[in-house]
């Protein structure tokens, strides 16, 4: 059994981070299998592609998480572009974040890393913008990538490229352990068979399915719900980042609008009448004319999220299992970053002091 699977990397969950970790290790020369019971139903297809360090006003641990992870992105995108032909849509567009009085505007946790926008420099940036919104901070070194049409397909292809074998449809029941080591995960698959599937490091990364794996974790689905709407050319060319709901334009005048709709959600499919009116009503508080624009298509999804609103990994209590979950809104973000440490830390490589701080601060063993 060790001989056969030697070098071999079992990853649970095909979402964006499975997907991430499975292309730095198959890029690597490793083994890797990758275990999914629905890939399209990953928080990756329902994110925005949003690289909003500081726009997302993160803090503390976060925000310094996502400063050294968008400073991979550029190099990261590039070998995957490379690997599977595909152009990934990155960005650096800028985010506005608007504000209605100069006091929250100074309350913002990332204050001091935005520009200042008075509301005629505002109404400059986004053109149209709900005149409510007296100021604003732009961030210039935020900006996007198109994840849910570019990225997601470009890692499933740059995987492919390097020898990743898929498992599509493939329900884990069960981990399979002896003692204090995992040997792999019993799987019902597509076909309606039950299989042992081995590796020998196993990783769990099934976003906010992760709990059905690991009974333990303390995960819990957060419902998203998108749509996209087509405006004019050019219409917007910044990202509008607004208290609850936010705009991202892509290339051809497509703007994808999304929001959290609800703050812990069952399992429970399609949109929510709750939702698409959050959706309309963000749209109307921050660019009325777009809510004349035609509406394109509507989707939702299932954002992974943790008590403390931070990620989980690192490694477990079992000897060769590692976790890597849990990235709520930020799993674009994060995913570069998520993707280099874990494999340093699995193939046992020198941390550095930052990377070590935040295998402590983000580690299983905090819950």
């Amino acid at each position: 059994m060790e001989s056969e699977t030697k070098n071999t990397i079992l990853i649970i969950g095909g979402g964006l981070i499975g997907l991430s970790i499975a292309y730095e290790f198959a890029r690597n020369k490793f083994k890797v299998e990758v275990l999914s019971k629905n890939r399209s139903e990953s928080a990756g297809f329902v994110a925005a592609g949003m690289l909003a360090t500081h726009a997302e006003g993160l803090e503390d641990e976060l925000l310094i998480f996502g400063q050294q992870s968008q400073n991979l992105i550029p190099e990261w995108i590039k070998n995957i572009e490379q690997d599977s032909g595909i152009d990934c849509g990155l960005k650096k567009c800028g985010i506005v974040v608007p504000f209605e009085n100069l006091k929250k505007l100074k309350k913002f946790k990332t204050y001091k890393y935005g520009k200042y926008l008075n509301q005629k420099n505002l109404q400059k940036e986004i053109s149209g913008i709900n005149t409510n919104w007296e100021h604003g901070l732009l961030f210039e070194q935020d900006g996007q990538i198109d994840n849910r049409r570019r990225l997601m397909r470009a890692l499933e292809r740059a995987c492919s490229m390097h020898g990743v074998k898929f498992q599509e449809g493939a329900d884990v029941k069960e981990l399979i352990l002896e003692k204090n080591k995992i040997l792999g995960a019993k799987v019902l698959n597509a076909t309606g068979e039950i299989k042992n599937i081995f590796g020998e490091k196993v990783i769990l990364c099934c976003g906010a399915w992760s709990k059905k794996v690991l009974n333990n974790l303390p995960i819990f689905p957060v419902k998203g719900q998108m749509l996209s709407i087509q405006g004019p050319e050019n219409s917007i060319k910044r990202v509008l980042f607004g208290p609850n709901t936010y705009l991202v334009p892509r290339d051809d005048g497509l703007i994808v609008v999304g929001a959290t709709v609800e703050d812990k959600a069952e399992f429970n499919q399609g949109n929510t009448p709750k939702g698409i009116n959050q959706l309309q009503e963000g749209i109307k508080s921050l660019l009325p004319e777009a809510l004349n624009w035609p509406q394109m298509e509507h989707w939702w999804g299932f954002r992974p999220c943790t008590p403390d609103f931070k990620p989980i990994i690192g490694k477990t209590q079992i000897v060769n299992l590692y976790i890597a979950t849990g990235h709520y809104r930020n799993g674009v973000l994060f995913s570069a970053i998520t993707s280099d440490i874990m494999f340093k830390l699995i193939q046992e490589k020198t941390l550095n002091n930052i990377e070590t701080t935040f295998l402590k601060k983000f580690s299983f063993n905090r819950f």
